[in-house]
């Protein structure tokens, strides 16, 4: 088996088995790859995808794991709530 058949593999059995934290994933690297994009042309566009990007992740994020099996407050709650706060304050940066 090819390397990259391997990697085609694990990602088609990774979205098969939990496909909101696959769709979590794109999405955040998305977002990595336009934060980077946006900081070698300094254009805003780069730079309201991407945060646009963390906000729905971020949300998606919380909603899945208030709704699981145990609700209680975690380090990925924290995150997902520190990713929403700079990404708000950015958006309100940006805007000004």
């Amino acid at each position: 088996m090819r390397p990259w058949e391997y990697w085609l593999n694990t990602v088609i059995l990774s979205s098969q088995q939990n496909p909101p934290r696959f769709v979590e994933l794109v999405m955040l690297t998305l977002a990595m790859i336009f934060l980077g994009l946006w900081s070698v042309t300094l254009q805003w566009q780069y730079l309201t995808l991407s945060l646009s990007y963390i906000i729905g992740s971020s949300f998606s994020i919380l909603v899945r794991e208030y709704i699981g099996p145990r609700p209680q407050f975690q380090l990925t709650h924290l995150i997902a709530l520190l990713l929403l706060i700079i990404s708000f304050y950015s958006f309100a940066e940006l805007i000004r």
